[in-house]
């Protein structure tokens, strides 16, 4: 496969630090879900993004924290067929009065495209994908976890069992006579398959 193709489409997570970042990826992989917003789409339309970069590309250019970035190294990877079948589609990178030219039912894919503004108004290095969707709900079965590195790996996956833990002990004292084992039939596993940048 050539190495500027990716077979897959990554959604990354974004907040105020990279902390906060985190916590919102463990709230994204507890719900399974992921919600869209009308955030920089014109038109209002909501919509869930991805980006088809290349894994390999990412630590150096899309999450790369030196250069202009708005995003964190943590997310929800899926592959292209998967969410194609979905509806989910490239973006449509052109001016301002091409929106106009677009069939109102595919202006959700609209990104605006000006590289002779000053100064030049250029997302293309995004590769973007959009879905036109308020959630989109997903199981370890179509979808991984990306994260930084092993250190972050580790991390999600120790916060996980503690979690589990306090649900087990707080499960065993509802049952009768603080019944652990059936409290830890409750326990859910960590399922999820992680890759890291890094």
């Amino acid at each position: 496969m050539r190495q500027d193709v990716s077979n897959y489409l990554i959604h990354f997570v974004s907040d105020k630090s990279f902390d906060l970042a985190y916590l919102r990826l463990r709230k994204i992989i507890k719900e399974r879900c992921l919600l869209g917003n009308n955030k920089f789409i014109k038109g209002g339309h909501t919509c869930i993004c991805f980006s088809e970069a290349p894994l390999n590309c990412l630590p150096g250019g899309l999450v790369n924290p030196d250069y202009y970035s708005r995003y964190s190294s943590f997310g929800i990877m899926v592959t292209k067929k998967w969410l194609f079948n979905l509806g989910g589609r490239p973006v449509i990178y052109q001016s301002e009065a091409e929106y106009y030219l677009l069939p109102d039912q595919i202006q959700w894919r609209h990104v605006l495209h000006d590289p002779l503004k000053d100064p030049p108004i250029d997302f293309t290095w995004e590769r973007e994908w959009r879905i036109n969707c308020a959630h989109l709900d997903f199981n370890p079965s179509n979808a991984r976890i990306i994260v930084l590195d092993n250190s972050w790996a580790d991390r999600l996956k120790k916060d996980h069992e503690r979690e589990e833990d306090y649900n087990v002990r707080a499960y065993s004292m509802i049952f009768d006579e603080d019944d652990e084992e059936l409290a830890e039939q409750l326990r859910n596993k960590f399922d999820w398959t992680i890759v890291t940048l890094n």
